[in-house]
C-alpha cells in the first residue's frame, strides 16, 4: 500500500485522565447501567485512535497514543487498608501500568481531593509544549479545564473531550445527575458525548460500543469491589455536583462551644464547632448522642460539617 505524505506523518496523541471522574463513570456502568461492566482502558484508547484517524483523514497506523497520564487523589496506605480498598487500588495500578499510563497521586483526606485539576492542567500544558502533541484527549468533565483547552487551542493543538451525562440513584435513595460542562465541550475540537456512543444514538464507523467495556476474559476483569463500594462520591466535576457523603458517629467529648465525634476508624475522632449544628442546640447535647455529619476541613484539619442530631444517648 502506498501512503501520501499527509498519511505518513505520525499524529501524536496525549491522553489525560481525571481519575476521580473516570472512576465515577466506570462505577456507574458497573453498578447502575444494564451493561454491568467496567470501562476498559485499552478499549477507550483504541476508540480514541480510530475516531481521530477518521476525523483527521489519515491511516490509523499513523495515529498513535504517545503519552498517557492518570491523576487522582489517594488515601494514605493505612487508611486505605482499614477501608479494605488497598488491594483494589493495587489491582487498578497494575492495569494502568500494563497500558503504560503514568500515575499522579495527590494526598486525599476525608475532606476530598484537592489540587488535582490544577496539577493535571499544568502537566498537560507543559507536555504539550515540549512533546508537541497534535491532539490532547481529556477524560474529564469540569468547567475548570476550559482555560486549559483555550490555551491548547492557541498553541495549535486540537483537543478531544470524552464526557458522559447520566442519572443514577445513590445509596441513600437520592437521585443524582452527572454531566460534562457545556463550555468545555463547546471549546473542544472533538467533543464526544460517550453516553450517546454507548447507547447507540451516535454511530461511528468501525466502532462497536462493546469495545469500550471490560470482558470476562480480559486481565482488567481482576477488579473486585471493596465491601460497601458504590456509586456515591463527591463529584466536583459535575455541573450538578453530588452532595458530600453523610456519615454517622457518636459524641465522645464536649467542651465550651466545640466537641468531638467518633468515626468508623478506631481511635480517630473528628472535631466540630457549635456553628456546624443544624437541628439542635449545643447545650442540649450529651456524650453518646448519635450525630450525622459531612466530613470536611478547616484550619485545624479534618472536621465535621453540617451536623444533625439523629438521636440522644439512651439514659443510664
Amino acid at each position: 500500500m502506498i501512503y501520501n505524505e499527509r498519511e505518513m506523518r505520525l499524529l501524536r496523541i496525549g491522553i489525560f485522565y481525571d481519575g476521580n471522574y473516570f472512576y465515577h463513570v466506570s462505577n456507574y456502568y458497573c453498578y447502575g447501567h444494564p451493561r454491568k461492566s467496567r470501562l476498559s482502558i485499552p478499549g477507550i484508547h483504541e476508540f480514541i485512535k480510530k475516531y481521530i484517524a477518521i476525523q483527521e483523514n489519515i491511516n490509523p497506523k499513523f495515529c498513535q497514543v504517545v503519552d498517557c497520564h492518570y491523576f487522582r487523589g489517594r488515601l494514605p496506605a493505612m487508611e486505605a487498608n482499614e477501608r479494605q480498598i488497598l488491594l483494589n487500588e493495587r489491582v487498578f495500578d497494575d492495569i494502568l501500568m500494563r497500558e503504560g499510563i503514568v500515575t499522579h497521586y495527590l494526598p486525599m483526606s476525608r475532606g476530598g481531593e484537592k489540587g488535582v485539576d490544577v496539577s493535571l492542567a499544568l502537566e498537560v500544558l507543559e507536555l504539550t509544549i515540549f512533546k508537541k502533541f497534535n491532539v490532547v484527549v481529556l477524560i474529564a468533565s469540569d468547567g475548570d479545564y476550559v482555560p486549559l483547552v483555550r490555551k491548547l487551542n492557541s498553541l495549535g493543538t486540537r483537543v478531544m473531550v470524552l464526557g458522559w451525562d447520566f442519572e443514577y440513584t445513590d445509596d441513600n435513595g437520592n437521585q443524582r445527575y452527572t454531566s460534562t460542562s457545556s463550555k468545555l465541550m463547546n471549546d473542544a475540537t472533538y467533543p464526544i458525548r460517550m453516553h450517546d456512543v454507548i447507547n447507540g444514538t451516535k454511530k461511528i464507523p468501525e466502532v462497536c460500543p462493546d469495545m469500550l467495556f471490560v470482558n470476562q476474559q480480559s486481565p482488567d476483569n481482576q477488579y473486585v469491589p471493596a465491601p460497601g463500594e458504590n456509586l456515591y462520591f463527591t463529584d466536583e466535576s459535575s455541573e450538578n455536583p453530588a452532595q458530600p457523603p453523610r456519615l454517622r458517629g457518636r459524641i465522645v467529648q464536649l467542651r465550651g462551644g466545640y466537641g468531638f465525634i467518633s468515626t468508623d476508624i478506631p481511635s480517630k475522632n473528628l472535631f466540630f464547632f457549635i456553628e456546624e449544628l443544624r437541628n439542635c442546640d449545643f447545650n442540649e447535647l450529651q456524650i453518646g448522642d448519635l450525630m450525622e455529619y459531612e466530613p470536611g476541613m478547616n484550619d485545624r484539619g479534618e472536621c465535621c460539617k453540617n451536623i444533625t442530631l439523629i438521636s440522644h444517648a439512651a439514659p443510664r
